[in-house]
């Protein structure tokens, strides 16, 4: 299911928009969730980097839904940075264009070091600055853990972990650099992870730990980029998309109805928010409170084994008990 965030002949209204002025770059954004966040910035007055390799929902080549050429080792694919026709990227460009936005395409796979840094070049060049970035780019491989193979594994990984942090390290490396000229910084950065980071999913071993990956990273970005004017929160959203619609068939949330967190978290208004996830369902925002010490026993000296048992079920005793893993029944 799709929609525009933008609506009526022209919603902008320089000088009085959330973003006005701001540059942002958002990844995988020729469909569903980044298109919608894409469409919602524009909106919102900002200038859009719309990246997106145009890959099916495994990483094969195309968009479509079905199994094609793999993305494992990369993808060769020739310049098409900002400015090309970029297949789904383009056409949301033309859609923020038409309803009186500013927009550039990029089509690279920010997976890779050429990619990555051509992306952030593509804001600069084009617009002269960076404010903000959504990494959001990413696919599935579902499986069961005895069935899930080597190569399904490394691809997931690829696109969600080093697809996030290949453009924050380019986009770090430029904000730190402005912050050391003694040029004024108020950066964010916003990353995609996932219920299924927070607290597992059966059939998603791969997509899940990557997605808990995502915000370890999203924690220590947020602490070494402080200093630098650089916000990173990551959100974990629940959306009918493309990626959602087989395994969550009931979902009815639409990627629109996730986007305005986004926006605020990408603007210059959530001053002073940093390290945080939040999981955000239709008109639902909860802040994600991680793990914390629970229970504890200190016996002062080292356990016997047996000792150690009897304290760990007492304590567990005393925990509160893990929220279930999505698909256990």
């Amino acid at each position: 299911m799709t929609g525009s965030a933008i609506t009526g002949d022209n919603p902008r209204t320089p000088g009085r928009n959330m973003c006005e002025g701001r540059v942002v770059i958002v990844t995988g954004a020729g469909r569903g969730l980044g298109r919608a966040h894409a469409l919602a910035f524009a909106a919102e007055g900002a200038k859009v980097v719309v990246n997106d390799l145009d890959v099916g929902l495994d990483g094969g080549l195309g968009g479509g839904k079905g199994l094609g050429a793999s993305l494992d080792r990369g993808l060769d694919r020739g310049p098409d940075r900002a400015g090309g026709s970029s297949g789904p990227a383009q056409q949301v460009v033309d859609e923020i264009r038409a309803a009186g936005g500013e927009a550039v395409a990029h089509g690279g796979d920010i997976a890779t070091t050429d990619g990555a840094s051509t992306l952030v070049a593509a804001a600069l060049e084009t617009y002269g600055r960076l404010d903000t970035l959504v990494n959001n780019a990413g696919f599935l491989r579902d499986r069961m853990l005895v069935n899930l193979d080597e190569d399904d594994w490394d691809a997931v990984m690829r696109v969600h972990v080093k697809g996030h942090f290949l453009p924050l390290k380019h986009a770090a490396a430029h904000w730190r650099a402005e912050a050391k000229a003694g040029r004024p910084v108020a950066a964010r950065v916003v990353n995609t992870t996932s219920g299924a980071g927070l607290l597992g999913s059966v059939g998603q071993g791969n997509y899940a730990a990557a997605k808990a990956g995502i915000i370890g990273l999203t924690l220590v970005a947020s602490a070494e980029m402080g200093r630098h004017g650089v916000q990173v929160n990551a959100i974990a959203p629940a959306a009918r998309t493309r990626m959602t619609e087989a395994t969550f068939a009931g979902l009815a949330a639409l990627p629109e109805d996730v986007s305005p967190l986004v926006v605020w978290l990408g603007s210059a208004g959530s001053a002073g928010v940093t390290g945080r996830v939040f999981e955000a369902e239709g008109g639902r925002i909860t802040v994600m409170e991680g793990w914390r010490p629970g229970p504890t026993a200190d016996k002062g000296t080292r356990w016997t084994p047996a000792d150690a048992g009897v304290a760990a079920l007492k304590l567990l005793a005393d925990a509160e008990p893990p929220q279930p893993v999505y698909g256990v029944r």
